[in-house]
């Protein structure tokens, strides 16, 4: 569930970034100030128009299956948390990478232009190779938040071997025999820690290097 929610929700971000601030279009500042507004949305309020759009789009992808004979996922609890963590990281990624190209030499995109590279062109070999560090502190954001989230987690997950990893930790630590294992809980919950730190460890150097680089114009 962690690892396409976080890829798909940086590279949209990326995408969106790249477009409010090196293809400005008409409206582009309200566009963005939508996406803001949507950062502070709190989680418990979208839980009941969440489920509706879920319900629909697995009506949606049952009659898209009856009539291709292909499964598109819609239904499944690990495509539905991936469908919702997406669409709840999309404006902190785009903030990010927003004011990150914002920074960016434009006269690169233009040069670029010039001799004839399109679109995705110049996303592809210009803006994404130099966008390493606001790329970690994406990553980094979005793993945490997605990796630890227990709202949606217990909201919109299935049973079984579908249950994050935070329902999980509860179902063990919230035992029904009335005998607290301190030393199964211990274990469940470093278990539980052990990615989140290894990103850290790995990327976190480059974390406030990222931060910076958006942060300073001119």
């Amino acid at each position: 569930m962690v690892v396409p929610a976080v890829a798909i929700s940086t590279i949209m971000g990326a995408l969106n970034g790249y477009v409010l601030t090196k293809w400005r279009f008409p409206g582009h500042t309200l566009v963005f100030g939508l996406m803001l507004f949507a950062c502070f949305i709190p989680f418990q309020s979208v839980l009941l128009p969440m489920a509706t759009i879920l319900g629909s789009l697995g009506r949606f992808g049952m009659t898209l299956q009856n009539a291709t004979g292909w499964n598109f996922g819609f239904g499944n609890p690990t495509v539905n948390l991936v469908f919702v963590h997406v669409v709840y990281g999309l404006g902190f990624t785009t903030l990010f990478f927003r004011n990150f190209y914002e920074a960016f030499p434009t006269e690169l995109v233009r040069a670029a232009q010039v001799d004839g590279a399109s679109f995705f062109q110049i996303f592809r070999r210009i803006m994404l190779p130099n966008s390493l560090p606001i790329i970690v502190v994406t990553v980094i954001y979005q793993f945490t938040n997605i990796w630890n989230d227990f709202l949606f987690a217990s909201a919109y997950a299935g049973t079984g071997d579908t249950m994050p990893m935070t329902v999980a930790l509860n179902n063990v630590v919230n035992t029904s025999t009335g005998v607290v294992e301190y030393n199964v809980n211990m274990a469940a919950a470093m278990i539980a820690a052990v990615p989140t730190l290894i990103v850290y460890i790995l990327a976190g150097r480059y974390f406030v290097r990222g931060l910076m680089a958006g942060a300073v114009k001119g």
